[in-house]
Parts: C-alpha cells; structure tokens; sequence
C-alpha cells in the first residue's frame, strides 16, 4: 500500500521514534513558521516516543503511558502521522520512498534515519540462554519482571551507565546483585580509578558485589537450559537471572540494505549537515557516525536533531562534534564529569581533593598556564558542575585562582550565573544557554520558573541546573524592574521575615486576623503558610501549641512525629544528654507496657516509636509523672544540647560541658524557629560533642568557650564558623539569646542556620556586627523577645495530660471507642516494628474500580454519624463505619463539610483526616496528607499534587439538626472496597518486598524529561 501526498508540503519521513527523532519533530514544527512540511514517522515499537533513559523508573510505577514523552494526543494535535508496529526495512533513493516491512510505502522528500541503537552482547557462551536479557525497551523490562518473579539472584554484565540503571532494576525486584565489568573501575568512560573506586565503595555499602577486571567465560545453564550461573578464568558465581548492558550497536541495517555508505564497524556515514551518502537523506542519534565516533548520549542528539530541523527551515548552522559532559545520581552520591576530563599532562595540569571521609573526590584540569579551565570529574559534591560546566565551554580566561574552584572563595566573591556569557550552557539535557534564557524573560515575558520551563525546557531533564536557571531568571526580572519576591504562598505576598514584623508590630495572634489583613482575605491558607503562621505565634506570643491546632502541621498537632502506618514516636528531654537510673527504668517500663520500639538517637536521648495516637496521653501522662517534659521532637524547635562528660570525668576536659549543656537546653526548650535548631558543648578542642556541627556550639578553651554557629549535618552538611572566642558562659548565653532571636525574626520558612548565614550579605563578618557590636540598636529588643519566650514556656504535653478537652482530640474514632490498627507489625531483634511497604504500594483509582464491581452500592441510605460540634474547626476528624474508616473535615467557618476515605492510596495509610487542610490558589479545598504531603481535593477526591493515578472515594454529607449525615451504602459492601483490613500493610504483603537501597540515576545528559517522583512526595515540604 502506498501513501502520496495530499497536499503541497514537503513530506519529511522519520525512521524509528525515540528520544531524539521526537526531538528533531519537535524542533522542526518550532522553526517551520511558515508550515511547509508535513512529517509521518515508522515506529517499530508499540509505544510512541518515552525515556528510555529514564527507564529504571518503570519498574516504580509499571505503568508505560507514564513513560511517553508525549501523549498520544500530542501527535494529532500536531498533524504528526504515526506508523505504529511498522519497521522501515527499505529506503528506495531513487524514486525517494521508504518501504516497511508489511508493505506500507510512503513517499518523501526529506528522510531522517534516526533508528538509534541495539544492546551490545558479546560473544559469551550461554548468552542466548533462558534467563538472559538486555536492557533497552519497555518489552525488555516487562520480560525481566516476569523472570524476576521467580529469581533471588541477579548479575549484571555491564558496570557503565546502562549496568548501573539495570543494577537498579535487579534490586527493585528484590534480587541479590553482582555487576560483572571487564574494565578495572566502574563508569570507566565518566570516572578515573580514583572516582571509580570512591564509587565502587559506596555501591558495596549496599551489598551489592562488584567484581572488577575480570572477563566471564561462560554463562551456565542448568539441566532445563536457565542461567544458573557465570563462570570466570578461576571462579564462578551461582544466578537466576542475568541481564547484559555492555554497551550499544549502531543500527545501521536500514541503511545498508538501502545503498547508503555505512562504516564497517558501524554506523551511518555523515558531514557536518548530517547528510549521508545520499543528500535526501539524514540520519542523527546514534546511528550517526560523525568523525569517527558515535555519540551514545542523548544530549549530542539532540544537537544533531537541531542542526537539521535548523537547516531544513532556512537555517545555516553545523554539527561540530557532541558534548559528552554528564551528571548523575547513584545511590545518593553524586556524580560527574565534563569537558577534556582525560586530558594529559603534555597539555593539562590537574588539580585534586580527595576526601574518604566525605566521600568526595574532585579533578579539575587546567591549561598548564592555569589560565583556562578544560574539564573534570567530581564524586560525592557536583553542586558547582553547572558553572564548571559553562565556565569551561565559555573558553574565557579564569577570574579567580584555579584552587579556589575546588575550595572555594570567599563569601560574595564567586563567580555566579550572572557572570557567565550568553552563549554559556546552563542547561546540558537540553541544550539551553543562558541568552535563551534570558530571551525567555524579555521576549516571551516568562514571569515564573514554571514558565522558564515551558518555554525553554531549561530545567525539565535531571534538574541540576535550576539553581543557575533561577539565579539568571532573578537577575533578568530585576534588570527588567520586576520585583522578585520569596512570597510566603499564594496567600501571602510577603516572605515569612516580613510577615513575623507584621504580626509583632500590629500584635496579631489569630491566622483568621492575619490573612484578613496581611493575606489574601477571603481565602483559607494551604499546608505552606498555616504552619509558618503557627510558628511565627509561637515564637512571638508563645501560647500554648494547641490552641492553633489546625493551623498546626500533623506532627505538632498532636505533639509527636508521625511514622509509617500513622503509628508515632515520643521522645522526652533529657538535657545534656544526663539522665536518672530511676527515670531509664520508668522509660524502659513505658516502653515495655505500650510494645515501643526503643532506640538510642544521635541527640543523647531515647526514642520510643510505635505509640498510637490515642494512647499518646495516657503514655505521657506516665512520663510527666515521672518528671519527664516534651523534648520537642516534633517541632520546629530545639532539640537537643549534646554534650561530652567534660571537667567532671575526662581527664583531658577544660570545661564542665555536661553542666553548662543542661543551663543551656533548660534555657532554650520549647522555642519555637523557622528551623529545627541543634547544639552541643564540648568540653575540650577533641571535640567529642561535635559542637562544629551544629546551629550554635561551644568548646571549651583555657580561657572560657568558643562559640560556633551556623552549622548542620543532614543531607548538606555544613561546617558552623566561629562567632566569638574565648567567651565567659554569661557572655555565651546573651551571644546565643541575640543570635538566636535575629535568626527567628529574619529567616525564611523551614531555612536552617546555615543556608540562612549562606544568604546574608557580608556573612558571618556582618552576623559578628550585629550580635556582637549591635550594628543594628536591636540588641536589647532581641534578648527582651528572648526573656519573654523563656519566662512563658511551659511543658506542652504537662498541659494536656491535665485538659480532658485536650485529651479527647486524640481519640482515634469519633463515633465509637473501637479502635483499628492501621499496619500490622512484626517482631524483629527483639523489639516491634511496621511491616515493610510492598513495592507496589499505591491503591490506584483503577485499584478500586475493579474492586468496585464486586460490591452492591445501590442501595445506600443516610446514616446518622455524630453531633456536629465534636468535629474540629477547619479539621479534620475520622470515623468507624463498619470495617472503613471515613475521614470528615469542614472549612470556611463549619459553612462546608466534605467527606473522603481515610487512606491515603499512596503508602495505604489511614491517616487523612489527621492533614492540614488548605486551599488551592485556584480556590480548590484541599487535604495534604501527613506522611508524604500528597495533596487531595475534597470535593472530588483528586490527587492535585501530580499523582493523577491516585484518587480518594469521596461521600454525601449533610449537617441535618446539629449532626452529621453520611450517604453511605451498607457496610458490609463499603468494607469490599474500602475496608482496613483489606488494603492496610501486612507482614504477608511485603515478605515479598524487603526494603533495600536502591541505585538512583537522578539525571544527566543523556536524560530527559526524568520524572520527578520521590517517595518523600511533594517537594515543597520539607521534614
């Protein structure tokens, strides 16, 4: 059958549909402004276009519709026409028509091979063997999870990219790894052996066994034919399942049978226009041979899909050879290299630092005059590759000494965005520079990142360059006399700095009052600005936490962290680490008598974890008793104030840290801050406490203390800085009450000490001015807030024990006393724990329209549930129908009531009613669920925070003579869908699925379009 044209455009054919020959679509329809061209694409596979880079995150979600680069619709839409499940097999130049392999025939002029790559597997015996896969298409990753069902041991042939990504995939299928790579390192093209041992460390961290070096001589079978094992020169390793990833094959079979020159090796033949042997015809991706090399990464695709989109239109520009500069995330260590990062010493002098201890090994070349900087490779910290990257592509001459690149400069002195040209790459997925960028603010009066996005797709790849995107968006909009605000949330215009002067000027100290008057009136807030707005009360007015209950994210509502399966932690004060024999015995009997998982933390107190939330009183009703106060945990607070055994004990102690660190934390708990606040005293230069580690420290000196701020660990660690020298404890203190409180009035939300000193012009030079030389005259209103905070505190949970009222909030149900455990747990070391969650953990919307088919809802009827006034204001609260828990909530002043399911399809747990509810800026009333802030409209049950898979059930209800009606149907038919026995996390549900560390590739230049899903949820949280 042969297709002719229908009109008079010019027919572009598109061999093969992946990354890049969408990307060449996608550009060709951008530069044909004047509509010549019509384009019809042969796509072997039954899925258009998805990240095949990206494809380890099929084995997440399994789900292939997820994986498409565009939906379907987006062809259509785009008059783009799509030959599914045909294969071109033949290219005739002569009458300039492509033929497929079931007769299809349609004429062209302009054809565009971009057929991309086969695995590369070599010559092992056994390879074509049952249990042997590649990785490379969505029916590959289907085949492996099938096989992988039945499989507890895995290799993977192949330790580069590709190997490490299938690596990943093994360990998602709960398999034992070994990767098998016949180079000495790993990720040897990216890595020199130094990097590649530093990673190779981290990788065995995981029980994941590398072997190195070593060539396999046999894949062995059993008797039925199935892998069974590899067999080296002296050694063999026994395996279900095996999955090569060794590298890639440039298919050129179309090409070949077609006349058009091809190496012999390898691939298609082309110039700098990409053209072939035949002028009609083109090819990119990596088919292309150009200069003797093949380009496996996608960037370089896309480059070459741009020069020809580019040129077919009109355009004049050159294919000069590919950048293969890539970044990525394995495992959480970060990963990267770029520019001429083999350089040798005949023309680049290398620049090292090697940290073990942090992980972190970084190269940089330089010319021999130290003048220019020409490549890298960094492990563990890529924070600056972005501007390494676009400093070294610049060629300019270097502004700053080639070591400061490494150790960084001082405080305001490095080179940023703002400095590099415009033809700099900001971002190297997609091939954005910094002039596009700025374009995208001048001329398509782009106004936020979001739209930066959209336009550009700066910043939709791996997402490593949003730092420098964001700078050079400020920077443009400021030049453009914008104002470029770090507005709190759509409902507040100010940042969280200005809104804590506002509400301490005018004294306000209800959020109804404050978003009236400083807010957006009329609208209810969201999970952003109702806990900042709570912390901002608590630091001004310090009234008791609960009497803004719903303003209160779930943690401090019922002053507790929340854990897996809606069970909770409680951890006591226990001040400078000191306690009682009598008071470890009460926390062991506690313990004992409640089934807590007890553990030692980090902060020198005991966490008690696996409380339910109605037995939270009565557990801290035994603890007040017994003299025990909250220890804050669960707040924006400090916690702790570590400290070693000091003068009182250690024979080399200078200072009776222990003593000082009791005056300190007595002083300081319960204040509340933007941030969780941490401390510690040491009682000499050794340093036991890690007092250098903290957001305040003091180590005791000869002469008295050093204090140190602004510092942290967690996931950006950061070194705190000395703030005054040899001090008295009475001088520590007032240092510490003004340091503190500055640190209060001025940070941005959920901002530690250390990013907020990172922000703060002139440093902790201009920090030492104000809390020291009060450059400001705002010292003594400083330690008047202080004394203020110190002399209202009052132990939060002494207050609750003693309020029936308050006590009642926690109840689990508010129609009956029943109570249902929502995760069974199981009994591991000794002590009681959550079952894991399965892999497969989500309860979609599809989920529960197949259970829906088995359940008769017909005939439902209005139940009379409860009194209106025991459900909380602008809350939520949850109730017992059967065997399904129903959350109920009501916003706008009790003048609307909503009712959903109480689970959360996300990890299954029966916790929603427990989440802050907001609103939408498009007015949307919204839950946020506690555990991974997955947002869900009330009204019609949609996940609105991007999971659009997920849904809740959503019911009628009526407030009728001062009670709430439900229309529900019979219980024994909601339970089918809906019930807690059904769909909570049992041991028999994840025995299948034991928790392990994983692989991540978070992105690189060979990623695009990587999906963002975290299994912390929404990004904008931070815990």
């Amino acid at each position: 059958m042969a297709l002719n044209k229908v009109d008079d455009k010019r027919t572009v054919v598109v061999c093969g549909l992946g990354m890049v020959a969408l990307s060449f679509i996608e550009k060709l329809l951008k530069y044909d402004t004047k509509h010549q061209f019509r384009v019809e694409v042969f796509c072997e596979e039954a899925q258009v276009a998805y990240n095949r880079v990206g494809l380890t995150q099929f084995f997440s979600h399994r789900e292939e519709e997820r994986m498409l680069m565009q939906p379907l619709s987006w062809y259509s839409e785009n008059d783009v026409t799509v030959h599914i499940n045909e294969k071109a097999t033949y290219i005739d130049t002569t009458t300039k028509c492509v033929i497929s392999e079931n007769g299809l025939s349609v004429s062209y002029d302009t054809c565009m091979l971009a057929t991309g790559s086969y695995p590369f597997v070599p010559p092992i015996p056994g390879w074509d063997k049952t249990g042997v896969f590649v990785y490379r298409t969505i029916n590959d990753l289907n085949e492996i999870i099938n096989y992988g069902k039945k499989s507890k041991r895995g290799a993977v042939i192949g330790g580069g990219l590709l190997g490490l990504e299938a690596a990943k995939a093994l360990m998602d299928l709960g398999l034992d790894v070994t990767i098998v790579e016949v180079a000495p390192v790993l990720m040897a093209r990216q890595l020199d052996a130094t990097g590649g041992e530093m990673l190779k460390d981290e990788i065995d961290k995981l029980g994941i066994k590398c072997i190195l070096g070593i060539p396999p001589k046999e894949i062995t079978t059993d008797e039925d034919g199935r892998v069974s094992g590899i067999r080296f020169e002296n050694d063999s390793i026994e395996l279900d399942l095996v999955i090569v990833a060794a590298g890639i094959r440039p298919r050129d079979e179309l090409a070949k049978a077609s006349g058009i020159s091809t190496h012999q090796r390898g691939g298609v033949f082309v110039d700098d226009c990409l053209q072939t042997s035949d002028p009609n015809v083109y090819a990119i991706g990596e088919v292309a041979l150009y200069g003797g090399m093949i380009y496996g990464l996608v960037a370089p695709g896309y480059d070459m899909a741009d020069v020809v989109a580019s040129n077919l239109t009109g355009g004049d520009k050159r294919f000069l050879g590919g950048d293969l500069s890539c970044k990525l995330k394995l495992l959480g260590v970060h990963v990267a290299s770029f520019g001429d990062y083999t350089a040798s010493k005949d023309v680049a002098m290398p620049l090292l630092y090697n940290d073990p201890f942090g992980s972190v090994y970084k190269k940089l070349l330089f010319s021999k005059d130290g003048k220019y900087l020409l490549g890298g490779i960094m492990v563990g910290d890529t924070d600056d590759y972005t501007k390494l990257h676009a400093l070294m592509k610049s060629k300019k001459v270097l502004t700053v000494a080639p070591g400061e690149l490494i150790l960084g400069v001082k405080s305001g002195q490095a080179p940023g965005a703002d400095d590099l040209p415009d033809e700099a790459q900001i971002c190297s997925c997609n091939n954005v520079s910094k002039g596009q960028i700025r374009d995208a603010v001048k001329i398509e009066e782009c106004r936020s990142i979001g739209q930066i996005k959209s336009c550009t797709k700066a910043g939709t790849g791996c997402g490593g360059c949003l730092p420098a995107v964001t700078e050079i968006f400020e920077t443009e909009m400021k030049a453009l006399g914008h104002v470029v605000t770090n507005a709190l949330c759509p409902h507040f215009s100010l940042t969280r700095a200005e809104l804590f002067q506002v509400v301490k000027i005018k004294k306000l100290t209800y959020f109804k009052d404050i978003i009236e008057k400083v807010g957006k009136n009329g609208t209810h807030g969201c999970e952003i600005c109702k806990p900042a707005v709570a912390s901002i009360l608590a630091s001004l007015w310090n009234d008791h936490i609960l009497n803004h209950a719903n303003l209160q994210d779930t943690n401090d509502r019922y002053l507790a962290n929340i854990q897996r399966g809606g069970l909770y932690s409680i951890i006591p004060r226990v001040p400078g680490g000191e306690i009682t024999p009598e008071k470890l015995l009460v926390i062991g009997e506690v313990a004992k008598k409640y089934g807590l998982y007890t553990k030692i933390t980090g902060g020198q107190r005991i966490d008690l974890f696996g409380a339910r939330k109605q037995d939270l009183p009565t557990i801290w009703e035994e603890l007040v008793n017994a003299g025990f106060e909250s220890g804050h945990a669960y707040g924006k607070a400090l916690r702790t104030v570590k400290s070693c055994v000091g003068s009182e004990w250690c024979r080399y102690g200078q200072g009776n840290s222990v003593a000082f660190a009791i005056e300190i934390e007595n002083r300081y708990k319960g204040i509340r801050a933007p941030h969780k606040i941490k401390a510690a005293v040491s009682g000499c230069i050794r340093e036991c406490a890690e007092a250098q580690g903290k957001d305040f420290g003091l180590i005791a000196t000869d002469n008295g203390y050093n204090l140190y701020v602004c510092g942290n660990g967690g996931a950006k660690p950061k070194h705190a800085v000395l703030l005054a020298k040899d001090i008295s404890e009475e001088l520590a203190i007032k240092y510490i009450d003004r340091f503190l409180m500055y640190y209060i009035h001025t940070a941005d939300r959920l901002t530690r000490t250390a990013r907020w000193l990172e922000k703060m012009e002139g440093g902790i030079e201009y920090l030492k001015k104000i809390i020291i030389d009060d450059h400001l005259g705002i010292c003594a209103e400083l330690e008047e807030d202080m004394a203020r905070l110190i002399y209202s505190y009052e132990c939060e949970w002494a207050k609750v024990v003693q309020d029936p009222k308050r006590r009642e909030d926690f109840t689990q149900f508010i129609n009956t006393d029943e109570t249902i455990d929502g995760i069974e747990c199981i009994s591991e070391r000794g002590q009681s724990r959550p079952a894991d969650w399965p892999k497969e953990c989500a309860v979609t919307e599809k989920d529960i329209s197949e259970v829906k088919k088995s359940a008769n809802l017909e005939s439902k009827k209005w139940v009379k549930i409860a009194p209106s006034s025991a459900f909380p204001d602008d809350a939520g609260q949850v109730i017992k129908y059967g065997d399904t828990q129903i959350a109920i909530f009501n916003t706008n002043e009790r003048t609307k009531w909503y009712a959903t399911q109480n689970m959360c399809p996300h990890k299954r747990a029966f916790v929603l009613s427990q989440g802050l509810v907001g609103e939408e800026e498009n007015g949307t009333i919204k839950v946020s669920c506690p555990m991974h802030k997955k947002n869900f409209a009330l009204e019609t049950g949609e996940c609105v925070s991007g999971d659009v898979d997920l849904k809740l059930m959503t019911f009628e209800i009526k407030i009728e003579d001062d009670f709430v009606w439900l229309y529900l149907p019979p219980k024994q038919e909601l339970d089918r869908i809906l019930g807690t026995s059904k769909w909570k996390v049992s041991k028999k549900l994840s025995k299948m699925s034991k928790s392990k560390n994983n692989i991540e590739i978070l992105g690189s230049t060979a990623a695009v379009g990587c999906g963002d899903i975290s299994p912390c949820g929404d990004k904008k949280m931070d815990w």
